[in-house]
Order: C-alpha cells, then sequence, then structure tokens
C-alpha cells in the first residue's frame, strides 16, 4: 500500500522539469504564506476594522478578474517560462519594498492597498501562464497527477507558512515576514532558469489582441462542461473567500485569540487543504465529476458550522474540512477545465478559471467585510456557507454532457 501510494504521488517528479519547479516553488509558497498571513495581521492591528482586512484582499484580486485574460493571451502567445521569471521577480521586489516600509515605521494602510493591487497586477499574468506551463513540464499524461501535486505543495506551504508566521509574528515581527517572502523567490526563479524546455513554436497572433480573447471565451461558454465548472467556481470564490478573509476577526473578537490563535486555525484549514490535494493526486480523471459534487455541499455545511462555533478548539476543527472541501471543489474544477481544453486556447481558458476563482474572491472579500461590520462576522459567515450549499445542491450534481 504504501509503495503504491508514494509511486502514484510522486509520478510527476518522474520529470527533471517538474522536480526543479516543485524544489522552488515549494519555498516561494512558504515565504508567501508567511506574507498573507502576516499583512492581514498588520493591517488588522493597524485599523482594527474587517472592512480594511476586505479592501486590501479586494486590492489584491481584482486585477485578476480584469487582466487575466490579457495575461492568458500572453501565455499563449509568448515563452512561458520567461514570462515567470519575470512575474517572480516582480513579486520579489515587491515584497522587499514592504518590509523597507515597515522596517522604517512608515507603512500605511493605503500603501499597502496600493502594494496589493500592484501585485495583483503582477499574479494576473503569472496565474494563467503558471497554471497552462504545467503541462510543458509533465505532458498531458502526467497533467491531472501534476496539478493535484501543485495543489499539494500549494497547501504543505498554507501549513507551514502561517505555523512560521506566527512564531515569527510573536518575536521579530511583520518587517522580517516580508523579508523572508522576498528571499523566497529567488528559489523558483533559480528553478525555473535551470529548467531544460523543448522548443515550443507559438502561433503568430491572428488579428486583435481582443479578438483572440473572445476566440477564448466564446470556446468556453459554448462547451457545457467547462461553462458548468466555471459558474460553480465562480460562485463559490464570490461567497466562500470570506471563510479566510474574515479569519482573524473570527480569531480575535469571537474567540478571543492573538496571533498565535489565528495562525493555527490558518494552519488547521491549511491541513484540510493539503488533504484535499493529495486526495486529488491520487485520483484518476474518472470520478472526478461525483468528487466536485460532494465537495461543493460539504463545504456549505462546514462553513455555516464553523460560522456558528463558539469554541476555539471546536473552531479549529471544522476550519479542516473547509479547507478540505474547498480545494477539492477548486482542484477538480481546475483539473478537468484543462483536461477538457486543447493546448492552443489553454492559456485563456485558465485566465477565465483564474477569473472566477481569484477575480470573483475580491468582490466577495470585500462585500463580506462591509456586511460583517454591520451583522456581525457569525451571521456573516453563516449567509455565505448557507449561498455555497444553495449553489452546491444547484449546481454541484449536474454534469454535461461531454
Amino acid at each position: 500500500m504504501a509503495p503504491s501510494f508514494l509511486s502514484a504521488f510522486a509520478r510527476p517528479l518522474r520529470h527533471r522539469n517538474f522536480r526543479l519547479f516543485a524544489s522552488g516553488q515549494i519555498i516561494s509558497l512558504i515565504g508567501t504564506w508567511v506574507q498573507n498571513v502576516s499583512e492581514a495581521w498588520l493591517v488588522y492591528r493597524l485599523t482594527g476594522s474587517s472592512a480594511a482586512l476586505g479592501l486590501v484582499r479586494f486590492a489584491g484580486l481584482a486585477p485578476v478578474f480584469v487582466l487575466a485574460l490579457v495575461g492568458g493571451d500572453w501565455a499563449d502567445r509568448a515563452n512561458r517560462r520567461h514570462i515567470l521569471i519575470g512575474t517572480q521577480t516582480a513579486a520579489m521586489v515587491l515584497a522587499f519594498v514592504l518590509a523597507v516600509l515597515c522596517f522604517t515605521d512608515r507603512v500605511q494602510v493605503w500603501i499597502i492597498v496600493l502594494l496589493a493591487a500592484l501585485l495583483g497586477v503582477v499574479n494576473a499574468i503569472d496565474n494563467p501562464t503558471r497554471q497552462s506551463f504545467v503541462v510543458e513540464m509533465v505532458g498531458k499524461e502526467d497533467l491531472p497527477s501534476a496539478i493535484g501535486f501543485n495543489s499539494s505543495m500549494f497547501h504543505l506551504a498554507r501549513i507551514l507558512g502561517p505555523t512560521a508566521a506566527g512564531i515569527l509574528l510573536a518575536t521579530v515581527g511583520e518587517a522580517w515576514c516580508f523579508t523572508i517572502n522576498g528571499l523566497s523567490f529567488v528559489a523558483v526563479i533559480v528553478s525555473l532558469i535551470l529548467m531544460r524546455l523543448p522548443q515550443i513554436p507559438r502561433p503568430a497572433p491572428q488579428g486583435h489582441i481582443w479578438a483572440r480573447i473572445r476566440t477564448g471565451v466564446a470556446y468556453a461558454w459554448t462547451t457545457p462542461p467547462i461553462r458548468s465548472l466555471l459558474v460553480l467556481v465562480a460562485v463559490i470564490s464570490l461567497f466562500g473567500s470570506s471563510f479566510l478573509v474574515l479569519m482573524p476577526v473570527v480569531a480575535k473578537e469571537v474567540l478571543g485569540q492573538g496571533a498565535d490563535g489565528y495562525s493555527l486555525l490558518m494552519t488547521a484549514a491549511g491541513l484540510g487543504s493539503l488533504a484535499g490535494a493529495v486526495t486529488l493526486t491520487l485520483r484518476k480523471t474518472a470520478g472526478l465529476w461525483s468528487l466536485r459534487a460532494t465537495a461543493s455541499l460539504g463545504f456549505g455545511l462546514t462553513l455555516i458550522l464553523f460560522a456558528l462555533s463558539r469554541t476555539f478548539w471546536l473552531s479549529a476543527l471544522l476550519a479542516v474540512p473547509c479547507g478540505l472541501f474547498m480545494i477539492l471543489l477548486m482542484a477538480t474544477s481546475n483539473t478537468l477545465v484543462q483536461t477538457l481544453t486543447p493546448d492552443e486556447l489553454r492559456g485563456r481558458v485558465m485566465a477565465l478559471f483564474a477569473m472566477m476563482f481569484m477575480g470573483m474572491s475580491p468582490f466577495g472579500s470585500l462585500g463580506a467585510g462591509l456586511l460583517a461590520e454591520h451583522l456581525g462576522v457569525g451571521s456573516t459567515l453563516v449567509l455565505c456557507g448557507t449561498v455555497c450549499l444553495s449553489a452546491g445542491l444547484l449546481l454541484g450534481f449536474r454534469k454535461p454532457a461531454i
């Protein structure tokens, strides 16, 4: 059992380029989560406002909704590795800028919002490029397991990063957290430089950029399985994003915890997400539609229960299935979309996925932050969980003909 498990899980590591990518990516992702947790805690420490948390998240993710299709078109026409080296370098510079501002006591909320927006622009290009780059490293045969492995790395970092952030916040402060994130980008940049990739000819641009973008959008909209996947991802992202963005408020105001308690809740959610990603890595494409349906219902139910909890350890326990079901839903949808999309449209269709997953999230985060100011964080999360559960019932069990 153990050798079979390890063999299935490590399948994408047969490819040298993916091994390089994974070794650099895990270091960079840990740094990213250290910064995410530290930035949220810094904003809440400076303002004491859940609305400010929602605003920062909105600023960081809204550019993905606006610019992802431009990034996807670029990914379909240019060298994806070169694009990724550029985006990772830009993200490194932004992390160092935030660190310097904290070290010099010049950081203000409006600056954090501005830097988050600039990072959002970088991610709008990076995300569809990185998603469509996976197939170049492993080929189509190992694509589903590589997507699951990537998700596993992301959520392993989601466990280690918040844990490290809690220790660093309590000992050396936010500035060093941002510095560590900046340094972590070096690993992924070096891994990209060391790759040996075949020369893949890119098609010459046909028509205006907006015509090319319309082609990608039209393909996704007129392909029922992809349309169904994207719609459910959009709804869950719009309302389910409140789960993480309001976590500092839940930790402090509902559960009476400090930075350590907040990081533990984030770690618990990350542990569940890691379990979900590992589950996907070991699954074949067959059966993913049923897994998606189960995850959509499970997430809505556990989010409602999490919102009703007033005990710290019960909340930490419920954060695990919240994280598990959410990543199962998003990662199965990612795998199915990539499996159904031809290579020449992959960047643009994955840009649409990024818009639905990441781009809808800031609108949900901003709305959840504002609602929490007036209704309270518990009522807001119950409302969001109810919408997610309803969407799962309406959309999760529909499997359009392929």
